[in-house]
């Protein structure tokens, strides 16, 4: 299945379907002999990514850069129209301008609270482009129970956002909390093969011309670990399943631009503040060489992993006790 996108006069071919770049920025080194979760990303700076982003332009360099995000939305809702069952509220945490929200109809929904911890992001759709009643809050993901009260949510969904969650364990253990009895939830988010191409290339050319390597790709959860950390967290009826999105770009610069514009910036707490241009150069190059297409174009992978959890409830179906079937299995196969 081949789709088309046009972002800055420069086409990006979304050549197969089924999350990052530098910011200029410096963060201070993570805390150390304090208690909690380590921190990885320096949401701080996330925010202001995702701010800058969604303000270039008007918000009209954010909005030419949504391909990946409207693609897995889509992707998403067909996860939820598989679910026979109406929702008079859902909650969209991370909902950026609402990606998914704005798939969302009255015969399946009423309402959307849409949570995200940008405020330029989280507003830059008006209310007529949305078909259910939204409600927005300008709100840290990290901190959901703070904002929800607890048993009280019938679905909450989240697209593409819980790559920069810093405790992740923790947040599906709030979303959980938050859920009713038999509630929902369903999630998106990038594994760990995103962006290999880029993560390789730069890495290659950082050891021929600095001796040396340094994050510049987020790293992301491996697709083997999120049915282990559902289960901790307490969901139960897992479907966890890992889809790939391929988006060709005329060469690693546009690749480069579109994350920036789609607020996708470099957030690794203690990451470099800059990379040398014949770094890359010599990245731009070695993509080319390593990943590149017979047309001159290079493919950037985006790998997603979908998932879908209940909160348990004692009207929920289980399984039969061990020893308890009546078919033999050899009759069967």
């Amino acid at each position: 299945m081949s789709f088309a996108r046009v972002a800055h006069s420069n086409a990006r071919r979304l050549i197969h379907s089924r999350g990052f770049a530098a910011i200029s920025s410096s963060s201070p080194p993570p805390r150390t002999g304090t208690i909690g979760p380590y921190q990885v990303f320096d949401r701080n700076v996330k925010r202001i990514q995702k701010d800058r982003a969604a303000a270039r332009d008007g918000g009209a360099r954010s909005t030419t850069v949504d391909y990946i995000r409207d693609e897995v939305a889509d992707r998403m809702m067909e996860r939820f129209l598989d679910i026979k069952r109406k929702f008079n509220t859902v909650v969209d945490l991370g909902s950026g301008p609402g990606h998914f929200t704005k798939l969302l109809e009255l015969d399946r929904t009423k309402k959307s609270i849409m949570i995200d911890a940008s405020e330029r992001t989280l507003n830059r759709e008006p209310d007529s482009e949305f078909e259910v009643e939204v409600e927005r809050i300008h709100a840290e993901e990290e901190d959901l129970l703070r904002i929800i009260q607890p048993n009280s949510q019938e679905a909450i969904v989240s697209c593409l956002s819980l790559h920069w969650v810093n405790d992740l364990p923790g947040v599906l253990v709030q979303i959980k909390e938050a859920l009713q009895p038999d509630g929902l939830f369903l999630g998106a988010m990038f594994g760990g093969e995103t962006l290999f191409e880029l993560r390789t290339s730069l890495q290659l050319a950082e050891v021929e011309r600095e001796g040396g390597i340094s994050p510049h790709v987020s790293p992301m959860t491996d697709t083997r670990d999120v049915s282990n950390l559902l289960a901790r967290a307490g969901f139960t009826l897992l479907t966890v399943d890992i889809d790939e999105v391929k988006v060709a770009y005329p060469s690693m610069w546009e690749l480069l631009e579109d994350l920036s514009d789609m607020g996708e910036g470099n957030a690794i707490i203690g990451r470099r503040n800059m990379i040398h241009r014949d770094t890359l150069a010599a990245a731009s190059a070695i993509y080319k060489e390593l990943h590149g297409n017979e047309d001159g174009d290079i493919p950037a992978t985006f790998q997603v992993i979908y998932m879908i959890g209940w909160k348990p409830a004692p009207t929920q179906p289980k399984p039969l006790d061990r020893g308890t079937g009546k078919v033999n299995l050899k009759e069967i196969l």
